[in-house]
């Protein structure tokens, strides 16, 4: 239902380099999420917790395992048992662990605690002093490894800090190099980073080298504070497309989203109707599940649709990682929400 349109014909906004063992490699943070069992209250009144796998790219990478895509990722976690979980849970999802190195100086996973106040209202409090992920270093980028993915995905909290910035930096040089596609997760932090400028510098540096971005319209507006600032979303679109970008993926939250293609085209999405757990985590449903799509060659507004619909399943469960879908939970989901509000219920 997905592979063709209505021509029959396999879509290609962006063409992935065939035959390489792996789809998919992200680069950035690995973390451990801590979400409160006896929710809406606050953190502060929260007394017991759950521990799973977290951090976007971290997320993003269990999410496009769980679909069926072949994925690797670049990263430092801790040498201690919050490290050994972090890998033994990729090794369980089935993605690739070879380049995930540990810290060797005592820097610690970093840990995040979720507050879920009630369906719309959530909060994060990180604990990223000394972060392991941050540490990550050009030695430990391999060009033979990018040489073996279809995409590079590059989460923006890997450029917070040095040494992991200029390894991020290494990795996105060699994957240009090396005609594998560069996505950027702009994933806006304020931790770790020291001004706004700061952000501006590394963040339109990663986007003007990048074939897909991916941000909110705030992190849009630090991206180009320093060089294109009070611009709307198709001005924006417009922006990165004349330096090379091929997909602008421009969220709003609870209003959806639109993807912009560099053909001038853009299409909309709105979120799906679901009784909601808590406000974080849709983020991530929604990346892997996009490019899941993107890497099947469907339709722009059915990658849209599958992305929103995989948002709206995590934003109504208690994990991120965890909860991860299938594409049959994923096209169910699709299906019954169809039958119930209609063929339009989630398109512009």
């Amino acid at each position: 239902m997905y592979v063709a349109n209505a021509m029959g014909v396999k879509m290609e906004y962006i063409k992935f380099a065939e035959n390489r063992p792996f789809d998919i490699i992200l680069l950035g943070r690995i973390a451990i999420d801590f979400n409160p069992v006896d929710y809406y209250k606050p953190l502060s009144e929260s007394t017991t917790f759950k521990k799973y796998l977290g951090g976007s790219p971290a997320n993003i990478a269990v999410g496009m395992a769980r679909l069926g895509r072949k994925v690797g990722f670049l990263a430092k976690v801790s040498k201690d048992q919050f490290g050994d979980f972090a890998v033994n849970y990729f090794v369980k999802e089935g993605i690739d662990i070879s380049h995930i190195s540990r810290c060797t100086n005592g820097e610690k996973i970093g840990l995040t605690f979720t507050e879920i106040l009630s369906e719309t209202e959530s909060s994060i409090l990180m604990y990223r002093n000394e972060a392991a992920d941050l540490q990550l270093n050009v030695a430990d980028i391999d060009e033979d490894y990018i040489k073996k993915a279809k995409a590079l995905l590059i989460s923006g909290t890997a450029l917070a800090q040095s040494p992991s910035r200029e390894a991020a930096l290494k990795a996105m040089s060699l994957a240009k190099k090396n005609n594998t596609v560069i996505i950027f997760d702009i994933d806006y932090r304020p931790y770790n980073w020291k001004n706004a400028d700061e952000i501006a510098i590394y963040y339109s540096l990663v986007a003007m080298n990048s074939d897909i971005i991916l941000g909110s319209r705030e992190e849009f507006d630090l991206t180009q504070k320093l060089i294109a600032p009070g611009r709307g979303d198709e001005e924006t679109a417009a922006f990165w497309h004349r330096r090379g970008a091929k997909i602008v993926i421009v969220k709003h939250g609870k209003e959806g989203s639109t993807a912009y293609t560099e053909d001038g085209s853009h299409y909309g999405i709105k979120p799906f109707p679901v009784k909601l757990l808590k406000s974080f985590g849709g983020g991530d449903g929604y990346a892997s599940a996009f490019l899941y799509g993107l890497f099947e060659g469907w339709d722009m507004i059915d990658c849209l649709e599958f992305g929103s619909a995989s948002a709206a399943l995590l934003v109504a469960s208690h994990a991120c990682s965890e909860d991860m879908p299938s594409v049959e939970k994923i096209q169910e989901f699709i299906k019954e929400c169809k039958l119930k509000y209609g063929d339009m219920i989630a398109r512009v």
